[in-house]
């Protein structure tokens, strides 16, 4: 089934994915073209119903206003404009300031009354179509697949599974740096349970030993990041009549690399960091997904809840929560105090109320008591943070009670340490992650 579509036009608005949210809130879908698409490109486009010109402060570039192309209001579709006040024969859409439910109400009679869209967009048609557009995309050959077990790549793994089977290979890469169980997850849903052709690799000596001894933060991403690409592309040329590379690419992703009229945010390895000579086509069924979206298309793809509702996790893992040079006893500390730390969230409900939450172990010791004699240990600082963009975040407040059960555990259950610390800094000053 084809889902009906709104396409807004970016004319420099801060709010373009705020719009995007609240037309497919009302399910309908949207998707978000450049200001200088031309009425042939926006005809090509699938069950356009109607068009949003959204304006903003972005809208000069190089010194010169940009606009639509004229041809746009003559190429028989429906116009709404936003914050543009050059727009001609179109309905006048007022800025509201990022309120999804001002936003809806003020595009629901455009979208439905004047487009005459229906409310079609949904998990169960979203997988539909991508299971056919796949199968057109790949045919009968194979795609690869770094699974991280993250909830991108993981959602990606279901997806191309269900539409080709196995002409899917995924690649699992344990560099020693997960969380604890994370690569036995892995394995028992994709290989056990939903029969992926899953290559597992076991690389902990291979990248704890080149970690030894580095302590600088940025040297340990480099590290962990390079030679991760080292072991799948070695991992890739075992294997014959490989045409494709699947990847968990969604919509932030290429917000956030930059539009024409938004200045890139960060880089994204899946967007445009990947080397101009790549030998494989890719494969994005989830490009046009917002975060949240992700997470129903994995329920509705049928992965574990645990898994879809993952939290945020740094590509190089523990390594920049194991502080400074990354020893193999600290690690398994950071590891065994994280795994308790995210049982007992999940006892309290806080699982699902805190954004982020982890522990970490700096390189160096304190003087304690353990076993009725003098010790000298690590401790352990435990993290809990809310926010909506990761840009600032607040610090949650955690019960009393709870907060010395975890720490009571922590001192009883993890070896080799004898304090445990609540980081009470927000972002800014402190960043979420320390290193």
């Amino acid at each position: 089934m084809k889902q009906d579509m709104i396409v807004i036009l970016d004319l420099g608005s801060h709010e373009n994915t705020v719009l995007a949210r609240a037309i497919r809130d009302l399910g309908v879908y949207s998707e978000i073209y450049p200001h200088d698409i031309t009425a042939q490109e926006l005809k090509a486009l699938p069950n356009v119903k109607g068009v949003i010109i959204n304006g903003g402060p972005n809208n000069v570039i190089d010194g010169v206003e940009i606009d639509v192309l004229p041809e746009i209001y003559e190429a028989g579709f429906p116009v709404m404009a936003a914050g543009h006040d050059k727009a001609c024969c179109a309905v006048k859409l007022p800025q509201f300031g990022g309120d999804v439910e001002a936003i809806k109400a003020a595009v629901k009679s455009f979208v439905f009354e004047t487009c005459k869209a229906e409310a079609n967009w949904n998990m169960k048609n979203f997988v539909a179509d991508q299971i056919e557009l796949v199968r057109r995309q790949v045919g009968d050959r194979k795609v690869l697949l770094a699974l991280s077990g993250g909830v991108d790549s993981s959602v990606v793994a279901a997806l191309l599974l269900k539409a080709i089977g196995d002409k899917l290979v995924c690649v699992h890469v344990n560099h020693g740096l997960m969380r604890k169980g994370e690569s036995e997850d892995v394995v028992e849903v994709f290989r056990n349970q939903l029969n992926a052709n899953l290559i597992y690799v076991d690389a902990t000596d291979r990248f704890l030993g080149k970690l030894e001894g580095v302590a600088d933060p940025e040297q340990k991403r480099k590290i962990i990041g390079g030679e991760f690409i080292r072991v799948f592309e070695e991992e890739a040329r075992k294997l014959d009549g490989i045409d494709f590379l699947g990847q968990g690419t969604i919509y932030p992703d290429i917000v956030e690399s930059g539009t024409k009229t938004a200045k890139m945010v960060k880089s994204h390895h899946n967007v445009g960091g990947l080397p101009e000579d790549l030998q494989f086509e890719l494969v994005e069924p989830l490009r046009q997904l917002f975060k949240d979206e992700v997470r129903a298309c994995g329920l509705e793809l049928g992965l574990p809840y645990d898994m879809v509702y993952r939290q945020p996790f740094p590509g190089p893992g523990l390594g920049v929560r194991c502080l400074g040079a990354i020893t193999r006893d600290r690690l398994e500390a950071v590891r065994e105090s994280d795994a308790i730390l995210r049982e007992e969230f999940k006892l309290a409900g806080l699982d699902k109320k805190v954004w982020q939450y982890f522990t970490i172990v700096p390189d160096f010791k304190s003087v304690g008591v353990r076993d009725n004699a003098r010790s000298y240990d690590w401790p352990v600082i435990i993290r809990a943070v809310n926010t909506v963009d990761a840009m600032t975040a607040t610090i949650e407040t955690i019960d009393w009670p709870i907060l010395q059960k975890i720490t009571d555990r922590i001192l009883k259950e993890v070896k080799n340490v004898n304090r445990v610390c609540y980081d009470m800094s927000p972002k800014p000053s402190a960043t979420i992650e320390w290193e």
